[in-house]
């Protein structure tokens, strides 16, 4: 009986031993001597059993692969191709550019040098505002697309904050303003501002519910900063000239409240439809500070109780659905341009002043005070 034991055990051990290094205690002996390694385990650039002693490194989608037969591209790799694997520790050392599991994403230049955010393309938004994508609509965000490509979890860019700019966001934005030597084409023709008008299309059966109801505005600078007035009451103005003429003076008094002085000098004016249950509002731009085009006015329409700022109930405009009349459009272009600095000048952009060329002043160069 003991020797049957022993015999067995030898005969248990010799199998045993035939793998090698007894797969490294990493995968286990199959009958025809080779390990059978457990995940994330083998050995080499090949990634075969061998003894198990080596780790692998995660596997994502490559940045650049060669094609298959069928010509399909990004297919996954070790490190996505753009790192080395340490065998010892499972992790990739990912090469300048790249970082996270399996290197799977790029980095941004500088870590956006601490002024912005770090995005995927697929979260990036176009323009300023949604109306610069369309005019169709009261959208309080810009416009996102659908983005389905093979990097839309890998490639990122720098979201620079407010006031600053560059792909690695490290240069302080310089104030923006007219050219004072830029010349009209026709000087017999009245200088025109920038106008930009807002339409309230409101459905019949809530004009009646519009008094007392609040929404706000928001302004977006040439800086990229975002300004947001006050709650404005919509007091159901009728088509009498006092009623649209307080209507507009709460909405400029909101305006040129902003901070900053963000806005110095606008005239809006008012009028209403009646037919269609439109109410009309220009907002002309007149100050220093606001010359040449703007980032169209955003509406606050959806209602931001408790908690919310500002706290607006909101008003019934038209359903996202057909809101084809609710919007807002640049109904006059302006005469006047906008430059950094007004091209009379060089951005400091350490400091965000303008250092104006001999002749100029003002914070951003637009004040002619010799001549040559």
């Amino acid at each position: 009986m003991f020797v049957s034991l022993a015999l067995f055990a030898t005969f248990i051990s010799s199998v045993y031993s035939a793998c090698d290094n007894h797969c490294s205690g990493h995968g286990t002996c199959n009958t025809d001597d080779v390990c059978n390694c457990y995940d994330n385990w083998g050995v080499g650039l090949t990634r075969m059993s061998g003894d198990c002693s080596e780790r692998i490194c995660p596997f994502e989608i490559a940045w650049v692969d060669t094609p298959d037969e069928n010509g399909n591209f990004h297919k996954y790799l070790e490190c996505a191709g753009r790192g080395i694997c340490n065998r010892d520790s499972g992790e990739c050392a990912c090469f300048e550019g790249y970082e996270g599991k399996g290197c799977q994403r790029s980095t941004c230049p500088n870590d956006c040098s601490g002024h912005g955010t770090c995005e995927y393309i697929e979260d990036l938004k176009y323009g300023a505002t949604w109306n610069d994508y369309n005019n169709v609509g009261l959208h309080a965000n810009a416009k996102t697309f659908a983005y389905r490509d093979w990097d839309r979890h890998k490639e990122r860019t720098c979201v620079c904050d407010p006031l600053y700019g560059d792909f690695d966001c490290s240069k302080r934005m310089c104030p923006y303003g007219n050219d004072v030597l830029d010349a009209r084409d026709n000087q017999d023709i009245l200088l025109r501002k920038q106008i930009q008008t807002i339409s309230f299309s409101v459905p019949s059966t809530e004009v009646s519910n519009l008094d007392g109801k609040t929404f706000a505005l928001s302004f977006k600078t040439k800086l990229n900063e975002t300004f947001t007035t006050i709650p404005i009451v919509f007091d159901s103005p009728s088509s009498n000239a006092a009623s649209l003429a307080d209507f507009a003076n709460d909405i400029q008094l909101a305006l040129l409240m902003l901070p900053n002085r963000v806005i110095d000098g606008v005239a809006v004016t008012a009028s209403r439809t009646l037919a269609q249950n439109i109410i009309q509002v220009d907002v002309t731009f007149t100050g220093n500070s606001v010359q040449g085009p703007q980032h169209l006015l955003v509406v606050h329409d959806y209602q931001c109780g408790d908690g919310c700022t500002p706290k607006i109930t909101g008003i019934p405009v038209e359903t996202r659905v057909n809101n084809v009349n609710s919007n807002i459009t640049e109904m006059t272009a302006a005469d006047y341009n906008s430059f950094e600095c007004g091209r009379r000048g060089k951005c400091d952009y350490n400091t965000g002043l303008c250092e104006c060329f001999s002749g100029y002043t003002g914070d951003n160069c637009n004040t002619l005070h010799a001549l040559f």
